[in-house]
């Protein structure tokens, strides 16, 4: 959730990453009798050039075509794809998701220190500004930390959050909220197996 401590932990670099990321609300819960309605941050061309240029991605004015709609949406698509893979065995999305990937392209730039760094070849639009956040989750995959990102393993959540664990081995966004409610119902099945009726 964005109200966790967790999210503080975040790498600076990661924080847009999780971000778009997160654009595709899909949790449907309720918590204290509020239910969650999720929903498409970024449903248009408008709301993709708001939020492109509320984070310095693209300049003001810009306006994306359907084309990059819809390649934010696949980028959108892989990357979350590529994280839910993690905790589910023979994902059949990397065709699909290398293919969102193949649109985008990257060259290796020195900076005036001569460090290396990836820059993307299209100007300033909005197709640059998706190269950007994919070459950001590579650099991410470089250093180590999307290893750390992650989807939240309840079926009705699957909020990307950074996994702070001293062990990494985080499941939930939430202990509190979504961890409680799988320990829950886990407890609740183990006592309809055993035949307790109070559950049924």
């Amino acid at each position: 959730m964005s109200d966790e401590p967790e999210t503080m932990a975040v790498p600076p670099a990661l924080v847009t990453i999780q971000d778009f990321l997160n654009t595709l609300d899909e949790r449907s819960f309720s918590v204290r009798g509020t239910r969650h309605l999720g929903g498409d941050e970024l449903a248009t061309g408008a709301a993709l050039a708001g939020w492109l240029a509320g984070r310095g991605l693209i300049p003001a004015g810009t306006q994306p075509t359907d084309a990059d709609l819809a390649a934010a949406h696949r980028l959108r698509a892989a990357l979350r794809g590529a994280l839910g893979a993690r905790a589910s065995s023979g994902w059949d999305g990397r065709a699909g998701a290398n293919g969102a990937l193949a649109g985008l392209t990257l060259r290796i730039e020195l900076s005036a220190d001569g460090t290396p760094h990836l820059s993307p070849v299209a100007g300033t639009g909005a197709p640059a500004a998706l190269t950007r956040l994919a070459a950001t989750a590579a650099l991410a995959e470089a250093d180590g930390s999307w290893q750390r990102l992650k989807i939240c393993a309840a079926p009705d959540c699957r909020w990307v959050f950074y996994d702070a664990s001293r062990s990494g081995a985080g499941r939930w966004c939430s202990m509190r909220v979504c961890g409680n409610r799988d320990k829950t119902r886990a407890y609740r099945q183990r006592h309809r197996g055993n035949g307790n009726s109070r559950w049924s």
